[in-house]
Formats: C-alpha cells, structure tokens, sequence
C-alpha cells in the first residue's frame, strides 16, 4: 500500500511541477518563522507587502505569517507542536534530529518527504550528506536550511585591540585570552566579549576551541563520554569566569534578547564576539555606512579570526551548524492532496527568483541593482538617505530569510564584496577542515529524544550561573550530576550500544 501512495504521490508531483498558474485555487498556508526584528512591525500580503504579493502572482500562495521572537521559538516549538488542532502548515525546525523533532517526526506530525524530494528541480540539488545528517531513522521529513560548516568563529575591533596595546592577531589560545583581558580593561563601561541570552555559541566556540570535544568524546578505548567532562572544557568555562569578574562581560547578558545582539557593537561598548563571522564583515560594513569609515578604515576596524590553535598546538572548530541550520517541514495539516503543491512552492523559494525575494525583496522598492552591476538597498545616489529605505525593508522583509533553504547555493543578485566578504567566503573553504563533528549525530538514544533538551538546557543554564559566579565550582558539578541521574547516564549507554554495534559491522 505504501508503494503505491509514493507512486501516487509522485505522479501527482510531477504535475504540480508545471506552471503555478495553472492552478486553479488560491493555497494558503500558515507558516511559523523565527522573528529577529520582533520590535518592528510587520506588514501583510493584505496590507500590501510587495514581496508577499509578487510570490502570491508568481505561486498562488498566501503566506499567513506567525512570528515568534527567535529567543523564545525552541520553547514555542514545543508547545506548538502539542496542540495538533493548531499547527501551522510550514514551520521551522531549529534543531534538526534534537528531541522535539524526533519525537514528532515518529509520531507522524510530519510528512515523510525522501521519497519525493528527487521531483523537484532545485530540492533535489540539496547535498545527500546534509539531509542525511538531518534524517530520523534514514527518514527525511524536511528540506534544511544550508550553513557552511566553517561559518563560526571569533570577530574582533582591531581598532580597540591596538588601544588596548595588541597590534597582533592572536594564534594561540593565550594569545587570544591575553587580547581578551585588555579589551576587558580599556573603560568601566565597556566589554571584552558581547554576550546574550544565546549562549551555546560563545561556550561551544570556546571550549572547542580550548581542545574539548563538541558534544561527546570518545577515549582511547572507545567509551563516549560527555564534552563538559573534558579538562579542556572546564577550562573554557573558567575563562569565561574569569573574563565575567574582570568586567569583561556585560553582567546583564543574560536579558538582551538576540534580536538586540548587535547593539553594544554599533555603539561600541563591546568589542568582540564568538558567533557567526559573517556577523564580522557586516559590521565592518556597517561601520563604513553610519560610523563614515572609508573602506580602508573598515578593514582596519574589524578582523576575522576563524581559530587559534590550542595549548597543544592543535586547531579545531566548532561546528556552528551540521551543514545546516534547522530545517523546514510541513506538517500533517496539510492534506495529502496539498502537498505536492507544497512542496512546489518550497522548491519555488529555492529558484533564483524566489531567494532573491525573501532574502532581498522586489528590485526597486527594496534593493536596486546600481552602474556597477551590484545590489544595493538604497537607489543609486541615495546613499545619505539609506535609513529610509532600510526602515522600510524591516517592515516588508522583516525575518522572510528565515524561510530560506539554498540547498542549491545562494542565488541572489551579487553585492560588492569587500576585502573582509571575500576572506569570510575565502575562510569557507580553506578552514572546513578543522571544524570537528558530534560523534554521536546519527546516533540513536530513546532517552535523548524524550529528555535531552531539558535536561542539556539545565546544564547550560548551570554553566551560566557558573560563568556568572550565581554557584561555584561544586554546584556546577552537582549540576552535572543531576544531568547524569535525569537521564544521562542512559544516553550515554544507548549511545555506546550504537556506536559499539556501528564498529561491529
């Protein structure tokens, strides 16, 4: 009988790839996204936003939008996915393969999507790798949102570093702590690092960065044990500590919302940040549009730094990401006579045309293209009145971006590069290498899918508190020894059963 729907439903698809316009309906869809402009208003197809009706002409879709403010959309993931009477139709997954999918994709929330994604001009372009590092049970039930693996890293003012007495870019870890610790002494006012209430990429960059494992190890004799019980993990976190107490950490880091990360840069009380580095070269040209640094001061402002090697001499990465970041499903809402025409409207959203509109907008209301054969988000000349224009992007783009997939790379109309761009997408290639992986990824644990995210949230608010000196060294091990009574010692067994029964093949 399952053969038989898959070959129905591919039939079906392969019709649903003609023209939009043949369809004979309007298709409405409710769609879930992450908000990172959650103070800004949002302007509906109704209300008439330019970008929503110009995908409605090209597909027939109406896109009825919910928006959940991206600090808060794990824990509204959850409950969304509870209330079955009231999911949306599209919705982002942030955690590909972490408990709340798995537990849904089993229970059948999700439409199972492998056998179909092949019918899709650009879906079927996705890496194999990345959808399986994203699958459940050899099962594919989403289209991912692609990342580089190398995208993480360390951005700094090296305008600040050489006030602070560091005209070099740091290559090793003391090095780096030594920059960190000046930065922290520059002003009462001001901080090393720019944290927030994310706080997995500040840790992860640094303790993997330090020489620990990223989620799990694996000894010499083959036992999977947990990251945090890594020396070089504790070290990481102690200079976290440590950078905290010496005012090198903005002590309400803990109540600034993602959406706000940016703010203590633009305004200069922070100088550094663990985070995405393509963060780093927007800046740098953000500084060149509304600081008025010319493009050569700008590449002095602001510096990449992808990695420093470990006491060891070593060098590896954390993975901000498994090639993807999260990841899009349709959800049993949709009827199965829907989907095909879902599915094209996804496919649709991966054309050059379709990423162009929700990462760039309509071609002269919301980006120009200028004399020199570049996008820009300002009609040419005028430059001095930019903010106009990108007041009213945030209204009419808002977060569409986090709808975006480019299984098939990026599409869009090119931008100017400068020195900074280019050495990111340079840093790409040239350092994918020394990112290193989770061991346990396409592992299975029971266990993990119904208890890890609350019980790894519980570790990471302790590793908080720890970092923030609210408990000291014992009561961040007896943090850790709850995790392992609440169900890690479990996960940690059913890893090792899989990971032994792997090896055993």
């Amino acid at each position: 009988m399952k053969r038989l729907v898959a070959l129905f439903l591919a039939l079906v698809m392969s019709l649903a790839l003609c023209s939009f316009a043949a369809a004979e309906e309007d298709l409405e869809l409710t769609i879930m996204l992450p908000d990172f402009n959650s103070d800004k208003a949002w302007v509906t197809l109704e209300e008439g936003n330019p970008i929503l009706q110009k995908i409605y002409e090209a597909t027939g879709v109406k896109m009825n939008i919910i928006w959940i403010a991206n600090s808060a959309y794990g824990e509204n993931t959850s409950y969304t996915l509870a209330d079955s009477a009231n999911m949306p139709d599209v919705m982002v997954i942030q955690g590909p393969r972490d408990a709340i999918t798995i537990k849904n994709a089993r229970a059948g929330a999700f439409w199972d999507l492998t056998d179909l994604i092949g019918n899709y001009e650009y879906l079927s372009q996705g890496s194999q790798t990345v959808y399986d590092n994203c699958s459940i049970d050899g099962r594919v039930y989403g289209i991912y949102r692609a990342r580089a693996y190398a995208r993480a890293g360390i951005y700094y003012r090296k305008d600040y570093a050489a006030k602070a007495g560091v005209t070099e870019e740091p290559k090793t870890v003391e090095e780096f702590k030594d920059l960190c610790f000046k930065l922290a002494a520059l002003s009462d006012d001001t901080y090393a690092i720019n944290m927030c209430k994310y706080v997995a990429g500040t840790i992860g960059i640094t303790t993997v960065m330090f020489g620990a494992p990223y989620q799990y190890g694996i000894d010499e004799d083959g036992f999977i044990y947990p990251a945090f019980e890594d020396e070089k993990y504790q070290e990481g976190l102690d200079f976290l500590r440590d950078l905290y107490a010496a005012g090198g950490i903005d002590p309400n880091f803990m109540t600034i919302e993602s959406g706000n990360w940016n703010d203590a840069e633009y305004n200069d009380k922070a100088f550094m940040r663990l985070d995405c580095l393509d963060n780093g070269y927007r800046l740098q040209e953000w500084l060149q549009t509304n600081k008025g640094f010319s493009e050569a001061e700008g590449e002095e402002a602001v510096a990449l730094l992808p990695y420093v090697a470990d006491a060891n001499g070593n060098i590896q990465m954390w993975p901000q990401n498994t090639g993807a970041s999260g990841e899009i499903v349709i959800t049993k809402t949709v009827s199965e006579d829907k989907l095909p025409r879902v599915l094209a409207f996804l496919d649709y959203l991966n054309s050059a045309e379709g990423q162009t509109l929700i990462n760039c907008g309509v071609e002269g209301v919301n980006y120009w293209i200028h004399s020199d054969g570049f996008r820009y988000a300002y009609p040419e000349g005028e430059k001095d009145n930019q903010e106009k224009y990108s007041a009213y992007n945030s209204t009419t783009l808002h977060s569409l971006n986090q709808l975006g997939m480019n299984v098939n790379g990026d599409l869009t109309p090119p931008v100017k590069q400068t020195a900074l761009r280019a050495e990111y997408n340079q840093n790409l290639i040239d350092n994918a290498k020394y990112v290193i992986a989770d061991p346990c990824l396409t592992l299975d644990s029971p266990t993990f899918t119904t208890k890890g995210k609350t019980i790894n949230q519980d570790l990471e608010d302790a590793q908080v508190q720890y970092i923030a000196h609210k408990i000291d060294l014992d009561g961040l091990k007896a943090a850790y020894e709850k995790w392992y009574e609440q169900g890690g010692y479990d996960i940690l067994s059913e890893y090792q059963a899989a990971y032994d029964a792997l090896n055993a093949q």
